[in-house]
């Protein structure tokens, strides 16, 4: 049961760093249509937290590496949320 909380929650993080890579990747293409229902829903999801990062971390000439510094950064979350829920369950006693 513990394992697929712990599972759950990396499959989350890792669909989200999949949908940035996606939305990054596809910012490649100029003739895509960002108000089709799947691109503006995609581009909704993950601008929302990319654009916390790019506030901070200007371009380097050409390139926007707030995408690689927002994937460290929610790496790092999710190797929070494993330590505080792991902390969590054996406070309680369920790990030992």
């Amino acid at each position: 049961m513990i394992y697929k909380i712990f599972l759950a929650i990396h499959y989350c993080f890792y669909i989200y760093m999949t949908m940035i890579v996606v939305r990054c990747l596809l910012t490649w293409f100029p003739n895509i249509n960002w108000e089709s229902p799947l691109f503006n829903g995609l581009r909704s999801a993950t601008d929302l937290y990319l654009d916390l990062f790019k506030k901070f971390i200007p371009p380097v000439g050409m390139f926007d590496l707030s995408p690689m510094v927002a994937m460290i950064a929610l790496i790092f979350l999710e190797r929070v949320c494993y330590y505080v829920l792991a902390y969590g369950l054996a406070l309680m006693g369920v790990l030992r």
